[in-house]
């Protein structure tokens, strides 16, 4: 009998003792974290403004963490490749990925199938930017306003057309959405190439088209495209002078909105979320990253991991009503 309640005892007494080590191994963990080389994953290409910013963000870590951060970029098959990388990675955190508002909040909808699971599958630590659209039409355009496209889309319905580069990307959802808010009815034009999208409208091939500072800036600087509004809540700080699109006499409360965010394998201890994530947030507050949201036109986007995860679920909800009421499908 006392041989049981000794060794209850000792079972109790160890069972507690691993509990409260727990947390000091965590700290201890992320103390030491990543402890090896880390890796960026990303489904953008070399040279690309999102490649600019994790460029930024990598070389910020590797001297934070005193370890090489590497950049891999995995670009083509609507992003598959590089979260199919991602997948069969470290689970430990030093594999981190890159995504963006369509692979998060448009492809489930899209898509009947997914190679991956939008919410079980990564842990979307905290978004990097955001960035909103503008619509641009060519400088010879006798739209001077969105009021001035919708009030010609309701009398010829069909005749209108506006353009992007596939099916499903930001600027396709959200010329459907503005379709749908506005009651119109016009024709999608797809590009290979955003260079050609922009021309097409800039010598008035296209009624209009979505684009973002990124796209349409250089040719707007150019005098080649006229920006009518923006699709955001406010004013642009980086093109103060052009309205919003509720200033521009079309619907309230419109937004177009693109979206990077970091990534990392669930279950991850708490502490080493948090080191990775306040890291990252500084080299987002960096000078060399302010200076690259100003040439790309992104803007901070803070907001706390449940924010941002409520965030996500509402994009979703509203990518997902405009695919469904448009019939919208990539397989």
């Amino acid at each position: 009998m006392q041989q049981k309640t000794t060794r209850r005892a000792l079972m109790a007494l160890t069972g507690a003792t691993l509990a409260l080590s727990l947390p000091l191994a965590a700290q201890a963990q992320a103390a030491n974290f990543p402890g090896k080389p880390v890796r960026i994953i990303t489904p953008f290409p070399v040279g690309g403004a999102p490649d600019g910013t994790a460029r930024v963000i990598a070389d910020h870590l590797s001297r934070a963490w005193g370890q090489p951060v590497t950049v891999d970029n995995r670009p083509g098959g609507n992003g598959f490749i590089a979260i199919d990388a991602w997948k069969r990675g470290a689970k430990d955190g030093t594999d981190i990925l890159i995504l963006d508002n369509v692979h998060l909040a448009a492809y489930p909808a899209l898509f009947k199938k997914l190679p991956y699971d939008p919410v079980k599958d990564f842990d979307t630590l905290l978004p990097l930017f955001r960035t909103y659209f503008f619509f641009t039409v060519g400088t010879n355009s006798k739209y001077k306003s969105v009021g001035d496209i919708i009030a010609d889309a309701k009398a010829n319905p069909g005749k209108l057309n506006y353009g992007s580069w596939s099916v499903g990307n930001p600027v396709h959802l959200g010329s459907e959405l503005f379709e749908s808010v506005t009651g119109t009815q016009m024709e999608h034009v797809i590009f290979k190439e955003t260079t050609q999208l922009y021309t097409s409208v800039s010598t008035g091939e296209l009624q209009f088209a979505l684009g973002s500072a990124g796209t349409a800036g250089p040719m707007y600087r150019a005098n080649r495209l006229r920006l009518l509004a923006v699709a955001a809540p406010k004013r642009s700080p980086h093109f103060p002078e052009v309205p919003t699109v509720a200033e521009s006499g079309g619907p309230a409360n419109f937004e177009v909105i693109g979206w990077n965010a970091l990534a990392v394998p669930p279950g991850l201890p708490e502490a080493v979320k948090n080191k990775i994530r306040t890291d990252v947030q500084a080299a987002l507050a960096s000078n060399e990253m302010l200076e690259k949201y100003k040439v790309f036109g992104y803007e901070p986007f803070p907001a706390t991991h449940a924010e941002f995860n409520a965030f996500v679920k509402s994009e979703s909800q509203r990518f997902g009503d405009v695919i469904r009421k448009a019939n919208i499908a990539l397989d």
